[in-house]
């Protein structure tokens, strides 16, 4: 073989075997975090975005330890399709407080990226909100980036107008939001949001509260923002898309003891919502996912969905795929079969499939890993990732 050859063939392995993961051909693989190494203990909350000039931004939580306590928003860039990436940045650090649950989009038009995030004083844990025993609520906030998410203006507290105050715990996604292409509704900024409520039949937290879910709405170009009509009972951390047809679908985690995924109906861009139902093909424990619409796929509009396919615990990361609107799931595939927690996905600029999601060995908070693969390995064979 030529001394040519052998460097062609070491740089094809090269891309292969990455950051311990195998990926398959086409495809690239990234640890973008890694639970215990650089400034924090622990990285959580996954959310990736294309921006309009085509930079993948990825958001995560950067944690000291749980759900509560000092956590911030961290973001890394990519201006290579996630083959290389920025170090970290920090979106939001507001000291010992919460500030979590990154849920971008981008307006198409201007390039902006409006990030919704949530807000809480670190010593308040989630019981404490969704019970109302707390010294604070929990709080919806908003900053934007003009540059690709370089730099970001100063959050502001959008209560007033995205919180009902009867609410305790409010949480924006975690994931991304979108922005409507039909006519009537075209150009609207919809955010997928979740929320706590009194509820004399409610047991969460032990009652009597339960958890539903809505959107936040901006016809202006995030001038002003109002808050859907609500999605009750038994649901909370929410994605949202637009089918085909003009409508949207909400799909959301679901405490009703069914073992998968809730789901709900707009015909009205997100202003009011069906009835909940039930959709026994995306099987899941209790956990985020991620529900994005990809657009074209062989002549057809294909949506897409993942989340950890297991009706007890968090591990086999899998993507669904769906070309009726999400009525049905024509196909599954299998990403990583260890633990995996939350994940995200988007429509990278080559037309590829971009994944960020948890995952480990032998912890599913281990590692943040971002993985681009054609979208033609969701209906193949190989392998799309293993890990060494």
């Amino acid at each position: 073989m030529s001394k040519s050859a052998h460097f062609k063939l070491f740089a094809f392995f090269s891309i292969l075997v990455f950051c311990g993961t195998l990926i398959s051909q086409e495809g690239h693989s990234e640890t973008l975090w890694v639970k215990g190494q650089g400034d924090y203990n622990n990285y959580r909350i996954p959310s990736l975005i294309v921006t309009k000039s085509g930079t993948l931004v990825a958001f995560c939580e950067g944690r000291e330890g749980g759900d509560a306590g000092d956590i911030d928003i961290l973001v890394r860039r990519s201006l290579d399709h996630g083959q290389t990436w920025s170090e970290e940045s920090v979106v939001w650090d507001d000291n010992d407080n919460t500030c979590g649950n990154p849920c971008p989009v981008i307006d198409r038009e201007t390039g902006r990226i409006w990030l919704f995030m949530t807000w809480n004083l670190g010593k308040d844990h989630e019981s404490l909100i969704v019970r109302k025993e707390s010294e604070d609520t929990r709080r919806p906030f908003l900053c934007t980036s003009d540059d690709d998410g370089k730099t970001w203006s100063t959050p502001v507290d959008m209560s007033d107008s995205c919180k009902d105050p009867d609410w305790g715990w409010y949480a924006t996604g975690p994931g991304v939001a979108i922005q409507l292409t039909s006519a009537p509704y075209q150009g609207r900024l919809v955010i997928p949001a979740n929320h706590s409520y009194d509820d004399p039949d409610g047991n969460i937290r032990g009652g009597p509260f339960s958890y539903g879910s809505h959107v936040l709405i901006s016809d202006d170009k995030g001038k002003t923002w109002r808050k859907s009509e609500p999605i009750r009972p038994g649901c909370n951390e929410s994605q949202v898309v637009e089918c085909s047809d003009g409508s949207l679908i909400m799909n959301m985690r679901s405490y009703n003891d069914q073992y998968c995924r809730a789901m709900a109906k707009s015909v009205d861009g997100g202003e009011t919502w069906s009835d909940i139902w039930h959709d026994h093909q995306l099987v899941e424990s209790k956990c985020q996912a991620s529900f994005i619409n990809f657009g074209d796929y062989d002549g057809k509009e294909m949506i897409l969905f993942s989340n950890p396919a297991v009706a007890i615990g968090r591990t086999h990361m899998t993507i669904r795929t769906s070309f009726d609107n999400a009525k049905t799931w024509s196909n599954s595939k299998l990403i990583h079969a260890g633990p995996a927690a939350y994940s995200c996905m988007t429509k990278l600029p080559d037309n590829r499939i971009g994944l960020l999601f948890e995952g480990g060995q032998e912890d599913r908070y281990e590692n943040i890993f971002f993985l681009a693969f054609p979208a033609k390995s969701l209906f193949q064979t190989d392998d799309i990732m293993t890990l060494e």
